[in-house]
């Protein structure tokens, strides 16, 4: 498996120029519980996740034993900044399924002799959230999709419901308008926010997490999966290896030469 190894671009490390970002796969035992600080911090401090590990300061779920862990580093302070794991086929035949199937359907998702990548846990430090970590998250991503012949990016992207559900439910009503997938390529969700009728501007509102994926390419597979544990309601995100916003892509992604 091929590690992944970025380095911010000179304008992402002037936002923090005494902090060099680096991106890449992990094994360290010693950073991968730092990612699990972190989410700790993200999910749980700051948007009310009820976390059965919450005792240990960490999010910690069986998925984080078998996943590849993508981390952002700061060098210069050595502790991680970002993060998402990474589930591949192989991967989730060792769990029993990918994450997204304890939230979705995805009969209509998977197709036979695909490969698929699955993102999950994705999170920037508060102090960190410039647009460089996130960059090199997806630049990680990206090369990883590209290296290991994946056929499709899925994941879980969250929307907080921390001010209760009319802001989520505005996001989803712009998300059905303009990024969702073809009716053939939905996944029904196991358990459905409630819906109701809000007159709020559901674009300026889409996180800002989800704003860079759908800025990417990715699709939406429909209604969302209520996640009470964690206070949010997850949109399932879909991108085919063809359907990524090169351009958009090439402000992430180093070229090797």
């Amino acid at each position: 498996m091929r590690l992944i190894m970025q380095q911010a671009t000179a304008s992402q490390q002037a936002q923090h120029s005494e902090s060099p970002l680096v991106a890449r796969i992990t094994t360290d035992p010693a950073e991968i519980h730092q990612a699990l600080q972190l989410r700790y911090r993200v999910f749980a401090e700051g948007m009310g996740a009820n976390l059965p590990t919450a005792g240990e300061g960490i999010d910690k779920d069986s998925f984080d034993d078998v996943c590849h862990h993508l981390i952002v580093k700061d060098v210069h302070n050595d502790c991680v900044v970002g993060y998402s794991r990474i589930l591949t086929n192989e991967l989730a035949e060792q769990t029993g399924g990918f994450y997204s199937a304890t939230e979705f359907d995805l009969s209509n998702i998977i197709k036979p002799g695909k490969r698929y990548m699955e993102i999950g846990r994705t999170c920037v430090d508060p102090d960190y959230r410039s647009g460089a970590v996130i960059g090199l998250l997806w630049g990680g991503i990206a090369q990883y999709m590209s290296a290991n012949k994946m056929d499709y990016l899925m994941g879980c992207a969250s929307i907080s419901l921390a001010d209760g559900y009319s802001k989520a439910i505005a996001v989803i009503d712009y998300l059905r308008e303009k990024h969702f997938t073809s009716e053939d390529m939905r996944a029904e969700p196991k358990i459905q926010m409630p819906s109701t009728s809000v007159d709020l501007d559901g674009k300026s509102l889409v996180p800002p997490l989800l704003k860079a994926y759908l800025r990417i390419g990715v699709k939406v597979c429909g209604e969302p999966f209520l996640d009470k544990d964690f206070n949010v309601c997850d949109a399932l995100i879909l991108l085919g290896k063809d359907d990524m916003n090169q351009r958009y892509l090439r402000h992430f992604v180093k070229t090797e030469g």
